[in-house]
């Protein structure tokens, strides 16, 4: 009994569609775990809304200069460190330390896979990361609850968080005016941090210089989300061509070499 060589070959190639699917199904989706971590980055913009949101329930009224941070996830009313502090959406603003500190974490996890580009970059990001964590400690333990853990928690990004701005600004291939940036933000921060420990506010408040050395940080990451979101869609749409597209040429192509 012969088999017929397309008896054969259909089979095959059958199998090869069906192989083929998964592969393709991946190459398509790539882009969208391309933008991941960009996109948790811009998500932390959601820190300075709730920061308004919570701070407009505040009577009296909460004030930028005065008050701290961390005072917005006090949970209670009364006074704490000479401020009277009283913060009725407070759970709010610790599940905003929490969300922000994810973000931060899994977005360097994922950031660094693919946009880092040597040993530096990824302690950078790695430094960002371990960031992220301190913060989600300080939305876990509010600063009335056990200081000491709350202290730990804002201590990390305020040291580690600022650092690696300055990390991802030496090493990192982004444009030369988001180095600078970086690297102003970085320096700016950490030279702001020994005058916020030593209660020197340098005629900005305790919660002004606290904002000077907390700040950066999380508008770099914004930033550079948006940056690298753009960069990573023009990049898909400069490589990636449609499957209907292909297909068309490909059977257009075979159609004119039949005619010649």
């Amino acid at each position: 009994m012969q088999l017929d060589g397309n008896v054969i070959k259909q089979p095959r190639r059958q199998v090869l569609t069906v192989l083929m699917k998964p592969c393709r199904w991946a190459q398509q989706h790539s882009a969208h775990y391309l933008k991941l971590g960009p996109i948790l980055y811009v998500a932390s913009i959601q820190y300075f809304a709730v920061q308004l949101i919570v701070a407009l329930q505040w009577r009296p009224p909460y004030n930028l200069s005065r008050d701290t941070i961390s005072d917005l996830g006090n949970t209670a009313c009364g006074t704490w460190n000479g401020r009277h502090v009283c913060s009725p959406f407070h759970n709010l603003m610790n599940a905003s330390f929490v969300v922000v500190g994810i973000t931060m974490t899994l977005g360097s996890v994922l950031v660094s896979r693919y946009s880092a580009n040597g040993r530096a970059s990824k302690a950078g990001f790695a430094a960002m990361a371990i960031s992220g964590l301190g913060v989600i400690m300080v939305g876990i333990f509010p600063e009335n609850s056990v200081p000491a853990l709350h202290g730990l928690g804002a201590a990390i990004p305020f040291v580690l968080g600022n650092a690696s701005l300055i990390i991802l600004a030496l090493s990192l291939k982004i444009p030369a005016s988001l180095r600078l940036y970086f690297f102003l933000s970085g320096v700016i921060a950490l030279l702001a941090l020994p005058a916020f420990a030593s209660s020197h506010d340098l005629g900005l408040g305790e919660g002004g210089i606290e904002r000077v050395v907390a700040y950066p940080q999380t508008l770099c990451l914004i930033v550079i989300g948006f940056y690298l979101a753009a960069r990573s869609s023009a990049r898909h749409g400069s490589r990636t061509i449609s499957p209907v597209r292909a297909a068309r040429g490909h059977h257009a192509g075979r159609h004119e070499r039949q005619q010649q």
